[in-house]
């Protein structure tokens, strides 16, 4: 409760009362609750460094806990951000999803990696049982005239 001295009140003792809200520890609230998202932020991202490619087609809805495979420049591995050997990839995949085949997998390979290194882990994939294997791209715009090469990214089967 705040109160209120007007130069109309000094033969009274009572004090006038005042209805305004004080807004200052609102905003020091939103301040530290700024800060703390600031901070936090960065922190949720992936930290891998891959060069990936760029692609037009339409992005489609990600997951709530998507579960990347990372193929890296040297061709190593890499489940989330954790370095994996290519004779662990089913166990560490199996750990990840969940031991769930039906949960989508999203495989990134930095730009560097050969096309038939990609197509021998999504091989290696697909015998294991993962039938559900996203690539990820960047998006980037249209280009002026398409290629004859050009592909979009999907869903990998």
């Amino acid at each position: 409760m705040a109160v209120s001295l007007s130069d109309d009140s000094f033969d009274s003792d009572d004090f006038e009362e005042s209805h305004e809200i004080n807004v200052t520890p609102f905003i020091d609230v939103i301040l530290v609750l700024l800060i703390i998202f600031m901070v936090a932020a960065p922190l949720s991202t992936v930290d891998l460094p891959v060069d990936l490619p760029t692609s037009t087609a339409n992005s489609q809805k990600k997951p709530d806990k998507p579960v990347y495979l990372t193929i890296k420049a040297d061709l190593s591995l890499a489940i989330g951000e954790t370095p994996v050997s290519r004779n662990d990839l089913a166990s560490a995949i199996d750990n990840a999803l969940g031991a769930s085949k039906e949960r989508r997998l999203f495989l990134r390979a930095d730009r560097a990696v050969p096309y038939g290194e990609v197509m021998t882990i999504l091989e290696a994939l697909r015998k294991d049982g993962y039938l559900k294997v996203s690539l990820v791209a960047l998006e980037g715009v249209a280009a002026s005239r398409p290629s004859e090469g050009s592909a979009a990214t999907g869903i990998a089967k």
